[in-house]
């Protein structure tokens, strides 16, 4: 919401307000709300008439005792309301914590703080603490297991001493640098160490957080207030007007949707008026058209560090890179007789998969452009050839790294990608295990998904999409015949990688997948 505009006033200038009235219906960019007054008092003025627009802050109305003189705060409203906002935040706002004295910390002790484990991570969560406070820590003991966005990592203590103080307690979440924990010699008092003046960043959350939870209460505590001065005040309309139901606009519309006869509902607003929890908190006694066949609900699941990481960059890549796809049928029939005599041979395994990341390895060596980084005012081709191979988890995506692809057989591909996929589904993969990619391939085929696209993974400018092998009728020196085809779809990023760039590299990639002799030479 940017503006609103006063849909109707329920008061009038001179009229008494009391604190839980509906002074006016004021309608947004979503629905028309009943706005209350949290005051007592008169009238005195109304700044937006009826039918008009005005942003966010305008001057409503003003509030006070009768008779009072307001014709200075009429005259300049922005002036003094910016006098008085600037009067309150000086009085209220603290000095500096630069100027107040900081206590000195005990002779001996070490500040532990929140590890940057990974090139993306802002924040940590401590998923366990293996000490607990006045445990005895060595050098080289795992101290607690930290959540990244990418992997659940051990973290070690760089000290000996004694664990005195756990700054953030198991579960919690802070951002990278914040103090994790204190260690020193055993009976050291650390009792006096504000962990706010150690972590500047942590001070500002806590007091943002508590003013929040002080509003968050007041806010309820002011709700259930007017609920109860409402409901002392409801009032049978005149006999003149038993037939008129008295509802605020979002009440109607509410009622509306779920297909609730108003007549039924009792008001609890101002004089027996209908507003939105009265419809909402509706249960129905008798006939059966009204019985609910359900109940809305909903749970609410906190987002793991891995699950924000991947929102923020496939977000950025969306936006930041303009995306294109090119998409491509193979015929797999060759590769599938392929794979079969390479695994007949003694210890080897090989997969499509693996068999299409060495297929995007040999490509790139004759496509450099497409193993390009987007860098501003210049672009970066990668010399060297690292796949990331997309491999889902129960928090959502991660790639690990096979570096030097191109130089790597079948059964190394293999072999690795195994370890690598099982480093992380059991949230053990190393950064460095995650990092580097100039190439990513997604595959779904094994989900039974035809085509997809996908969203490039930065700084790549290029990723493959791998969908299902299908036996399907196709045809074949001028015949219809049964034939197995695998679709695959390459988003590229416009910036670096050209539509006839994208276009020879599959071209080249489809060479090498429908003759897969053709990589062995």
């Amino acid at each position: 919401m940017e503006e609103g505009v006063v849909a109707k006033w329920n008061k009038k200038v001179g009229d008494t307000v009391k604190s839980g009235d509906i002074l006016a219906e004021i309608e947004t960019d979503k629905a028309t709300m009943d706005f209350e007054s949290f005051y007592d008092g008169v009238l005195l003025h109304i700044g937006v008439q009826e039918g008009e627009a005005a942003p966010v802050d305008t001057l409503l109305a003003i509030i006070g005792e009768k008779g009072e003189d307001i014709s200075d705060l009429i005259k300049n409203p922005k002036e003094k309301s910016t006098e008085t906002t600037e009067e309150k935040k000086e009085a209220s706002t603290p000095k500096d914590t630069a100027e107040q004295p900081q206590a000195e910390l005990p002779q001996g002790i070490e500040i532990i703080r929140m590890p940057r484990l990974s090139d993306t991570m802002e924040e940590g969560t401590v998923a366990k603490w293996n000490k607990k406070e006045g445990d005895s820590v060595k050098s080289g003991e795992i101290l607690a297991e930290i959540e990244t966005d990418k992997a659940t990592m051990d973290f070690e203590s760089f000290y000996d001493g004694t664990l005195l103080k756990i700054g953030i307690p198991e579960g919690q979440s802070a951002p990278v640098d914040s103090v994790l924990a204190i260690i020193g010699p055993s009976g050291t008092d650390v009792s006096s160490i504000d962990l706010s003046q150690l972590d500047s960043t942590n001070s500002t959350t806590e007091s943002t957080t508590a003013k929040e939870e002080k509003q968050e209460a007041k806010t309820e505590t002011k709700t259930e207030t007017q609920s109860s001065v409402a409901s002392t005040q409801q009032a049978s309309p005149d006999k003149t007007e038993s037939k008129r139901i008295f509802v605020s606009p979002l009440a109607k519309k509410i009622a509306q949707e779920k297909g609730i006869d108003l007549r039924l509902i009792t008001g609890s607003g101002e004089h027996g008026r209908i507003v939105k929890r009265d419809v909402e908190n509706y249960q129905p006694t008798t006939g059966p058209a009204y019985i609910p066949v359900g109940v809305e609900q909903f749970e609410e699941v906190p987002n793991s560090q891995m699950r924000k990481t991947i929102a923020k960059r496939l977000s950025e890549s969306k936006y930041s890179a303009p995306h294109y796809y090119l998409t491509i049928e193979l015929d797999m029939d060759h590769a599938i007789a392929s794979r079969s005599a390479i695994n007949e041979m003694a210890g080897t395994k090989v997969s499509f998969n693996d068999m299409i990341v060495k297929a995007c390895a040999m490509a790139l060596r004759k496509h450099p452009q497409v193993n390009s980084q987007w860098n501003g005012n210049t672009i970066r081709l990668a010399k060297h050839i690292h796949i990331g191979v997309a491999v889902a988890v129960d928090d959502g995506l991660v790639v690990p790294v096979l570096k030097f692809a191109d130089q790597m057989s079948f059964v190394q591909i293999n072999t690795t990608v195994k370890e690598l996929a099982a480093k992380a589904r059991n949230k053990k993969l190393k950064p460095d295990e995650m990092e580097g990619s100039t190439f990513t391939v997604s595959n779904l085929g094994m989900f039974g998904i035809k085509e997809f696209t996908s969203i490039i993974n930065q700084p790549n400018s290029s990723i493959l999409s791998v969908g299902a092998i299908i036996e399907k009728p196709v045809v074949k020196n001028g015949q219809i015949v049964v034939g197995n085809t695998m679709t695959i779809t390459m988003a590229n990023d416009h910036r670096t990688v050209d539509g006839a760039t994208g276009a020879l590299f599959l071209q080249t990639l489809k060479q090498y997948i429908e003759n897969p002799i053709t990589m062995f030479i």
